[in-house]
């Protein structure tokens, strides 16, 4: 069976005392999860990665950002997602600081959280299992990871490169 292949970016905003940004989706994927916000690419008008991390920021949350306000810090392959689709997602921490939590939009609603809240939270089972440890870990860093989603719920990580703030670490 074939299965579609979707680019995504995630948005991972941060507020002054260093919380993290997550949206309650009310839309699939991941209805009535806690994610960073992000959107599907425009392949068909060959929207770059940096592009549409910058169209996404400004239609959810209302902030005007250009690639300089982006740090590429992951990218994940996610293969057989729900049974239902491949992903390549580039995860970008975004520099500039939320002065206020931002007013709901079509995806859901917003909601700062500490780090140390996350693992209560409900969260997609591949965003717990690796992401935001991977994120935390490599943050100001890079590292990139391919997903292999089976259909019984089980999943199996490769972390492919990885680079800490200060340089390569693998």
């Amino acid at each position: 069976m074939t299965l579609p292949y979707k680019i995504a970016t995630l948005l991972y905003f941060f507020n002054e005392r260093d919380e993290i940004l997550l949206l309650e989706r009310t839309q699939e994927p991941n209805r009535g999860f806690w994610s960073p916000c992000g959107g599907k690419l425009k392949m068909d008008i060959g929207e770059s990665p940096y592009a549409c991390a910058c169209r996404e920021a400004e239609e959810e949350v209302c902030v005007k950002l250009s690639p300089a306000d982006l740090h590429l810090a992951g990218m994940i392959s996610e293969y057989g997602y729900q049974g239902q689709t491949h992903w390549l997602m580039f995860l970008f921490e975004i520099t500039k600081r939320l002065p206020a939590l931002p007013a709901p939009c079509e995806e859901g609603r917003f909601q700062f959280f500490a780090k140390a809240d996350i693992g209560s939270l409900n969260v997609p089972q591949t965003d717990r299992e690796r992401i935001y440890p991977w994120f935390w870990k490599f943050r100001g860093g890079f590292f990139a990871a391919r997903c292999h989603c089976h259909p019984d719920g089980r999943n199996d990580w490769t972390l492919e490169e990885t680079w800490t703030a200060g340089g390569k670490a693998r």
